[in-house]
């Protein structure tokens, strides 16, 4: 499995914000977000293979019962599964980051799914392969459906402008299984100040729409810094 770095620092977001957790970080990507703040993980993905069991003994070293599996795309690796698995034997709470594209048979305590929306496609300008590959890869329905009725989930969307809200309606329109109290919104950007300038008006927004606000403590205390 490429993993790009594995660490132990703080849930910045979703619903264990502020669990003190250990973060697996696949290298690779189906997908190519142009605001990906790890893009080690996906326009230059770099790392080193390692197999299932010095990852889960690295795991171990931090002695911390959360571990966060994310990337990239973790479910691009069907070295997923023994690794779920030797997390679940080690008593290990279980969660998977995924942008809901791609499907393995894991085990795993949350399922955090960040659906692509529109914004997330670059433009023709930067990349036109990826920009037709992306826009037609980022939207999987009968994924995400399959995810949330087999996991504990959370939606998390990511926001960078008013018309992105519009999107988000349409979405969870089409897709009723989805319960509206695991939605998160949550604003696009790597530094605090961008992030406080969407939050002025997101954050009442969520409140208005029944949407959980979801901040990025990480962003917000470390800064966009590998190993946070």
């Amino acid at each position: 499995m490429r993993i790009a770095e594995i660490y132990k620092s703080i849930q910045g977001e979703g619903f264990l914000t502020g669990t003190e957790s250990v973060f697996v970080r696949a290298s690779g990507c189906n997908l190519r977000c142009w605001y990906c703040d790890t893009p080690y993980t996906s326009w230059r993905p770099g790392g080193e293979d390692l197999e299932v069991d010095e990852v889960l003994r690295q795991v171990a070293s931090f002695s911390c019962a959360h571990v966060v599996v994310t990337g990239g795309e973790p479910m691009l690796f069907a070295e997923l599964i023994p690794l779920c698995s030797g997390l679940r034997d080690a008593g290990c709470h279980i969660t998977i980051e995924t942008a809901g594209t791609l499907h393995l048979p894991v085990e795993c305590d949350l399922m955090s799914i960040s659906p692509k929306l529109a914004n997330s496609t670059p433009g023709v300008e930067h990349d036109a392969q990826w920009h037709d590959r992306h826009e037609r890869s980022r939207h999987v329905p009968d994924v995400i459906r399959r995810l949330i009725v087999e996991h504990p989930y959370q939606i998390k969307f990511v926001v960078d402008q008013p018309a992105d809200c519009e999107e988000i309606d349409r979405y969870l329109e089409a897709m009723t299984e989805i319960e509206r109290d695991r939605v998160m919104l949550m604003p696009q950007g790597t530094d605090s100040l961008r992030l406080e300038e969407t939050g002025r008006w997101l954050q009442p927004y969520c409140a208005e729409q029944g949407y959980q606000f979801c901040p990025r403590r990480h962003i917000e205390l470390f800064g966009l810094t590998r190993g946070t």
